[in-house]
């Protein structure tokens, strides 16, 4: 069913929902995410929405995702469709894929190159601009029945020198080719929201707007991904999140009254018609938002929601030390929204058994590898935005050497620039700790990517390395990850084998898809766990194979994005394209976690250091 009719014929006494899920990037993740959506099927969304990724088996997931929820699970399906960096062909081919599956709502999005002067070009020159996949989409006999949406930014996008009015007019016009619906980018800032629907209803735009709603899970995600797209943050949140940024469970608790607070708006004062959850593949802060909302028929505490519903511009304030959550102005409002937290969540039954079971699989996601088995698995990138802004692309430079290249990894140690390709944010707190052993990688030419400290039981509230709820301990095993030649690779192995006493385990993978370890088929490494009152131990970071190779398949492709910004032929291209196609990522694990000097001492000292 096209989604256009589906909002036509919705005839519920509460405003409609609807899900947005990306494919994990392990088999495990892909499977469990199944189950996972099968349980927020009884919450009976509106519709779902697929992310895209554009090519090889990151395509064929979205494909294959988008064709189950809407053939096994019955539910309106939207696919996002990305034009740029798609080899000619391949639209089409994904469209046919798509109708193949059933599914007749397709997001037509851009997929943004940087901004300024670039070397990008658009794969297939049919398309360099959203609106043009719309165009195309539209006056194509075999795709116009699709119902095409289009994103909206009500923030402003962070790829586009345009005002706002600039970025209406772009809006329109996707409208005026054919758009029948538009979803929104996250946000917090409800005025500002509001105000914007008002300018581009004015506009003459009168398609269905339904805004992006993504609840906080983690401080350290919240900041991640405001910054990536580029949300406007109100000062009120900052200001409430830095007083409990350290307890992840107070800022989660946080993130559901915030969303239920907004969406009240939204749908009262806004009188807007439904909302999109970007659920980052997590369900149970989505679930209690609906449940808070009286909008599901579970036994949610119906005081709690009476009371929210009569009050949808309290705003939400920070706690002090040790006390609970407060939304003034009214106290009872947060006595009765509390037992939220306590609210039984849907029956999950999965993984049940292990010492990180389905329950705690991304409860306080942390770390890049989280567990491989969650449906959360991966690194979203809401609607496959551009990971090298131009601004990026300046502070790097032009590497024609390797030693240009250990350079700009260096000058990211020494906080010169505050990204590379590999690492969006500036070097944080906990690198810091070891600094000096990942400088002397890095200068050795071992352009490093990943690492972390021994931590062996610091506080969960420890402003450096701590996570989840407070009160618990977490533990840490030293690991690093970086790029090297073959014959460098060779010497790592010969020094883990002889030297390495059981105590190091590695992974090495190649571009070609090749992958060198010594852990044991099915061999599991937990390198940061925690353990909390009342709770499971919660194993929130693992090394294995099939982690580690869809991390460096995503590694790779990282290193060719960034060559495709340079001319062909070029000498920062040619450079890049080599670095891709000969060196290997390793990652090394040391399992002595009480000792904070062991890795470094296994690569550096005793006899034949691997690096002097």
């Amino acid at each position: 069913m096209k989604l256009l009719d589906k909002i036509a014929s919705y005839h519920e006494d509460h405003p409609f929902y609807t899900f947005e899920f990306f494919p994990p990037k392990t088999e495990q993740g892909f499977e469990n995410l199944l189950d996972r959506i099968s349980r927020l099927a009884i919450l009976k969304p509106l519709a779902v929405s697929i992310t895209w990724g554009a090519g090889g088996s990151t395509m064929e997931r979205s494909l294959d995702l988008a064709g189950l929820t809407q053939k096994e699970f019955g539910i309106v399906t939207i696919m996002h469709l990305t034009c740029t960096n798609m080899l000619q062909g391949t639209v089409d081919s994904a469209l046919r894929a798509a109708k193949e599956r059933g599914i007749e709502n397709i997001l037509a999005l851009r997929g943004d190159p940087p901004r300024g002067e670039e070397y990008w070009i658009p794969t297939d020159p049919r398309f360099s601009h959203a609106v043009d996949l719309v165009k195309y989409i539209k006056s194509t006999p075999e795709f116009s029945d699709f119902c095409v949406g289009v994103a909206a930014y009500p923030d402003g996008h962070t790829d586009r020198d345009a005002d706002e009015d600039g970025e209406i007019e772009h809006l329109k016009a996707k409208v005026d080719a054919g758009a029948s619906f538009i979803i929104t980018q996250l946000f917090y800032d409800v005025d500002n929201f509001l105000r914007w629907v008002g300018k581009v209803r004015a506009k003459g735009i009168q398609v269905p707007i339904i805004p992006g709603i993504m609840p906080l899970q983690t401080y350290s995600s919240f900041l991640r991904l405001t910054k990536l797209c580029g949300t406007r943050v109100p000062d009120f949140l900052l200001k409430d999140l830095e007083q409990i940024k350290h307890d992840d469970q107070k800022v989660k608790d946080y993130g559901v009254k915030l969303a239920i607070q907004m969406i009240r708006r939204l749908t009262t004062e806004g009188r807007i018609p439904g909302v999109h959850f970007c659920t980052l593949n997590l369900e149970k802060s989505v679930q209690r938002v609906i449940e808070g909302l009286q909008w599901t028929n579970s036994s949610s505490p119906k005081v709690a929601n009476k009371l929210i519903a009569e009050t949808p511009g309290t705003i939400i304030h920070a706690p002090q030390p040790d006390s609970d959550l407060i939304i003034s102005p009214h106290s009872a409002l947060d006595s009765a929204a509390s037992k939220l937290t306590n609210h039984p969540p849907i029956d999950i039954d999965a993984g049940k058994g292990e010492v990180n079971n389905a329950a705690t699989w991304d409860e306080f996601p942390n770390g890049r590898f989280g567990d491989f088995k969650s449906p959360a698995y991966g690194d979203p990138n809401p609607w496959n935005s551009s990971v090298i802004p131009h601004q990026s692309l300046q502070e790097w430079g032009h590497p024609k050497t390797f030693n240009d290249l250990t350079n700009i990894f260096l000058r990211y140690l020494h906080s010169e620039i505050p990204t590379t390709p590999f690492s969006p944010f500036p070097l944080s707190p906990e690198s810091l700790t070891i600094l000096s052993y990942v400088e002397k990688l890095t200068k050795n030419g071992w352009w490093t990517v990943g690492s972390q400290p021994a931590v062996n039981g610091a506080d969960s509230s420890d402003e450096v390395v701590g996570w989840g709820p407070t009160g618990g301990y977490v533990y840490q095993k030293s690991f690093v990850e970086f790029f090297v030649e073959e014959q460098d690779l060779e010497k790592i192995e010969t020094k883990i084998r002889e030297r390495g006493g059981g105590w190091v385990d590695y992974f090495a993978g190649n571009l070609q898809g090749e992958c060198r370890t010594n852990v044991p088929e099915g061999g599991r490494n937990a390198v940061t766990w925690g353990v909390f009152p009342g709770q499971e131990i919660a194993q929130s970071t693992i090394i294995e194979k099939e982690s580690f190779l869809a991390w460096a398949d995503e590694a790779f492709s990282i290193w060719a994005e960034w060559a495709s910004y340079y001319p062909p032929k070029s000498p920062e291209r040619e450079l890049l394209d080599g670095v891709r196609t000969k060196r290997w990522l390793v990652s090394i694990v040391h399992h002595d976690f009480r000792s904070k000097d062991a890795l470094w001492t296994f690569l550096f000292d005793g006899e034949d250091p691997l690096v002097k």
